[in-house]
């Protein structure tokens, strides 16, 4: 499992950092996008992997508290997507402006030959 995490972990950074140098606005959105989901898995991976254990702990007595989830990180990657949904909603509004002022989607603003 944690193989499979951090494998998913990692081809997602790279492909958002591939996407991110990119000449085109809308691949550096989708980039910092991809690169956010990454960060968001890692985050959520820090909080340990439990299947089924509850995020809040019973009061009284002692408690195992390896029987838990960490409900930081949870908290944490939900703030996170509400902030990553917001921000990529204004880099959308931002690149459809800039593609109507210059008339066309380089990062530069420079269409270059192939």
């Amino acid at each position: 499992m944690e193989a499979v995490l951090s494998a998913a972990i990692g081809i997602l950074a790279a492909s958002g950092i591939w996407l991110l140098l990119r000449p085109r606005s809308f691949q550096v959105i989708v980039g910092l996008c991809l690169l956010s989901y990454a960060v968001n898995l890692f985050i959520f991976a820090m909080g340990r992997l439990a299947i089924g254990a509850p995020p809040i702990m019973p009061r009284g007595g002692f408690v195992n508290p390896a029987a838990y989830a960490d409900p930081v990180p949870q908290a944490l990657v939900l703030t996170a997507i509400v902030i990553s949904f917001a921000t990529t909603a204004l880099f959308l509004v931002v690149l459809i402006a800039a593609r109507g002022l210059t008339g066309n989607d380089h990062v530069d603003g420079e269409e270059r030959a192939p």
